[in-house]
C-alpha cells in the first residue's frame, strides 16, 4: 500500500482510502440503479409502443378491409361504366365513320367536279398558250422585220398601201410610179383637177431611234440624239431633192412613219426636226394622220366626181321626173277604171236584187187554178229578166 501511495504521489491515510472506496461504491450503485430505472422506462415505452402499433395495425387492417370492399365496388362500377363507355364509343365511332364516309364521298364528288373544271380551264389555258405562242412567233417575226432594213421598208410600204387602198378609188393612186428623173417614190396620189402627183414616202430611218432608246449613258444618248437629227434631216433633204419636180409633182410631200409611238417620240423630243420638215414642205404623218389625210382626199375625189357627173345626174333626174309624171297619169287612168268597175258592180248588185225579188214573187204564185194561164207568168218573167238585164 505504501508503494501505491508512492506511485501516485498522493499521501492518504487508510480511513481516507476507505471513504474513497465507499464513495466509489455508492457511485457505482447509483449508476446501476439509474441504469435499471432507465431500462424499466424503456421497457414500459416499448410495451406502449407495441400496444399502439398493434392498435394501429388493427385500424390499418380494418381500413384495408374497407378499402378492399370499396375497391371491389369501384371495380364493379368501373366495369359497368366501361361497358357503357365501350358501347357509347362504338356508337360514336360508327356515327363518325358514317359522317366521315359521307364527307369523303362529298369531297370526292367536289374533287371530281373541281378536276373537271380544272381540266376545262387547263384546256382554255392550253388554247391561250397556243395563241400566245403564235403571237410570240408573230412578234419575233415583226422584230426580225424591223431589224432588217429592206423588210422594215416593206412593212412600212405595206401599211401605207393598205391605208391608201382602203380610202381611195383605184384611179386616184399609183404605187411605185417612175418619175422623169428615174426616181420611184413609194406612192403617188393624183388629186382631181390637177395633173401633178402628190408623193408619199414610206422609208424612215429607224436605227438612230433604236440607238437613242437603248442609250445607257448620257454621252451615248447625246450621240444618239445627234444621229437622229442627222439621219432624219438627210432623209428630208433626199425627199426634197428627188420628188419635187416642177409641173410633175406637188410642192408638198408626205413622209410616212409606220409607228404611232415613233411619231410621238419624234414630235415630243425632236420638234426642230418637225419644223425643218415643214419648212421643206414635207409633212410627217403617223398611220392615224395618214388615215385622216386619205379621208380628206377621199371627200375631195368624191366631190370632184359628183361635179363631173352633175350633168348626167340632171339628165337622170329629168328622166325620173318624166317617169313620175307618166306614173301619175297611169294611176289616174287606173283610178278611172276602178270607178267604172265600181259602178258596174253597183249596177250588177241592183239587178241581182231585182231578180231576187221577182224570184220570190214567182215562188209565191199559185199555178193550180187554171192551166191555160201557165205561159203568161213565164212570158212575163222572161220579159222582166230581159228588162232588168237592159237596165
Amino acid at each position: 500500500m505504501q508503494r501505491l501511495f508512492l506511485i501516485t504521489g498522493i499521501h492518504a491515510s487508510p480511513t481516507d482510502l476507505l471513504i474513497g472506496l465507499t464513495g466509489l461504491v455508492l457511485i457505482l450503485l447509483l449508476i446501476v440503479a439509474a441504469t435499471a430505472l432507465h431500462a424499466g422506462q424503456a421497457r414500459r415505452q416499448e410495451a406502449a409502443r407495441q400496444t399502439e402499433f398493434a392498435e394501429r395495425m388493427a385500424g390499418l387492417i380494418q381500413s384495408n378491409a374497407e378499402l378492399t370492399g370499396r375497391m371491389r365496388g369501384m371495380g364493379e362500377y368501373l366495369g359497368a361504366r366501361h361497358s357503357d363507355l365501350a358501347r357509347l364509343v362504338s356508337e360514336r365511332l360508327d356515327a363518325v365513320g358514317a359522317r366521315v364516309g359521307r364527307g369523303l364521298e362529298d369531297q370526292s364528288r367536289s374533287a371530281n367536279e373541281s378536276l373537271a373544271k380544272l381540266n376545262e380551264r387547263l384546256a382554255v389555258i392550253d388554247a391561250a398558250q397556243a395563241r400566245l405562242t403564235g403571237l410570240t412567233e408573230e412578234v419575233i417575226g415583226l422584230k426580225d422585220i424591223l431589224a432588217n432594213k429592206q423588210a422594215r421598208g416593206a412593212f412600212g410600204q405595206g401599211r401605207m398601201e393598205a391605208i391608201i387602198r382602203d380610202a381611195l378609188p383605184l384611179g386616184a393612186y399609183e404605187f411605185q410610179p417612175t418619175l422623169s428623173n428615174r426616181c420611184r417614190p413609194d406612192c403617188g396620189i393624183r388629186l382631181p383637177g390637177d395633173d401633178r402627183m402628190l408623193v408619199v414616202d414610206a422609208k424612215f430611218p429607224l436605227e438612230a431611234f433604236t440607238a437613242w432608246k437603248g442609250a445607257a449613258s448620257e454621252d451615248a444618248q447625246k450621240q444618239a440624239v445627234a444621229r437622229v437629227r442627222a439621219d432624219v434631216g438627210k432623209h428630208i433633204r433626199d425627199i426634197a431633192e428627188r420628188y419635187f419636180l416642177p409641173g410633175e409633182t406637188q410642192d408638198l410631200a408626205i413622209l410616212f412613219v409606220p409607228s404611232e409611238s415613233l411619231y410621238a417620240d419624234l414630235a415630243e423630243h425632236f420638234e426642230d426636226v418637225i419644223q425643218k420638215a415643214h419648212k421643206s414642205r414635207i409633212i410627217i404623218v403617223s398611220p392615224s394622220l395618214l388615215v385622216m389625210a386619205m379621208q380628206v382626199m377621199q371627200a375631195i375625189v368624191r366631190d370632184a366626181r359628183v361635179r363631173e357627173q352633175a350633168h348626167e345626174i340632171q339628165i337622170e333626174v329629168r328622166r325620173l321626173v318624166e317617169d313620175v309624171v307618166r306614173l301619175r297619169e297611169r294611176v289616174g287612168k287606173l283610178g278611172t277604171h276602178f270607178r267604172q268597175a265600181e259602178e258596174d258592180v253597183v249596177a250588177i248588185g241592183v239587178s241581182a236584187e231585182k231578180i231576187g225579188k221577182r224570184g220570190d214573187r214567182i215562188d209565191h204564185m199559185d199555178f193550180i187554178r187554171s192551166e191555160p194561164a201557165v205561159e203568161e207568168p213565164a212570158d212575163r218573167l222572161a220579159a222582166e229578166v230581159a228588162k232588168s238585164g237592159r237596165g
